[in-house]
């Protein structure tokens, strides 16, 4: 097969979580640009308007086969529920083909009640905003990437991307059930890449910081010195300054890079906690 200098990931299918808007939809966006057919998974056919940055999920994949001329589909699925990873991945495969590439970036506290954004206190926060959270971070990350490394590990090829947070390192008083999530994600990358290795498939994780997507801009005030886009590293990241690091995991520079975790976020936290 020739592959397109500028799109390397030509003739690739990648399966990217959560991707109606916000990163998710940054990062298949970015996939895209490359070449690669994207199964866009959402929960909501219309969870792109629930903050203004899209309508429906169906026209989010629309859009991006348009701009970027590649195949997309979109799939529906509550990633809590093995009953449907198992139907999202398989339809994924069925109509795209075999996944080179998982992007697993569905996640956040979104499914929380107690508030937005840290209803998840390390006190306060109820049993049921408790499994929710822990529920759509960690055993979502665990149970997709279980469904998917399978189906990897059978082609002896393929690149997993899960989605972190700066939060798994820093902690956070009042999002103390979302870090503790996230650093479950990070240890859990690193386990996965180790039993992946004789399988030449990779595992990692992008860690962002503070990213200015819909949700974030509209769930919490914001300094405007923080939205500078340049002269500065003491600012919110932009989606793309997030989203174009899985160029880096899915593409030739990450063949032989695995295991790790890569925090987005200026050098805000330079040190381990």
């Amino acid at each position: 097969m020739t592959i397109e200098t500028d799109r390397p990931l030509a003739g690739k299918t990648a399966l990217v979580t959560g991707a109606g808007r916000g990163l998710g939809r940054a990062f298949a966006e970015r996939l895209a640009a490359l070449g690669a057919g994207i199964a866009l998974h959402g929960m909501r056919e219309d969870g792109p308007a629930e903050y203004g940055e899209g309508t429906t999920l169906t026209a989010v994949a629309e859009d991006i086969a348009a701009t970027h001329v590649v195949p997309t589909i979109r799939l529906l699925g509550d990633l809590t529920r093995p009953e449907d990873i198992a139907r999202v991945v398989g339809e994924a495969e069925e109509r795209l083909g075999p996944l080179d590439i998982l992007v697993h970036n569905a996640g956040g506290d979104i499914a929380a009640r107690g508030g937005k954004p840290d209803p998840n206190d390390a006190v306060g926060i109820s049993a049921e905003d408790l499994r929710a959270v822990i529920d759509r971070n960690l055993i979502s990350t665990i149970l997709v990437c279980q469904a998917v490394a399978k189906r990897m590990m059978t082609r002896r090829s393929g690149r997993i991307v899960t989605i972190g947070s700066v939060a798994a390192f820093k902690g956070r008083t009042n999002g103390a059930i979302y870090a503790t999530a996230k650093a479950g994600v990070t240890h859990y990358t690193r386990c996965l890449a180790d039993q992946l290795r004789p399988y030449d498939v990779t595992v990692n994780c992008i860690a962002p910081g503070d990213t200015r997507t819909g949700r974030f801009l509209g769930t919490r005030p914001v300094d405007p010195a923080r939205l500078a886009e340049a002269g500065t590293l003491d600012r919110i990241a932009t989606v793309d300054e997030v989203a174009r690091l899985v160029e880096v995991f899915a593409g030739p520079l990450g063949a032989f890079v695995s295991g790790q975790v890569l925090r987005v976020d200026g050098g805000a936290q330079a040190w381990p906690a």
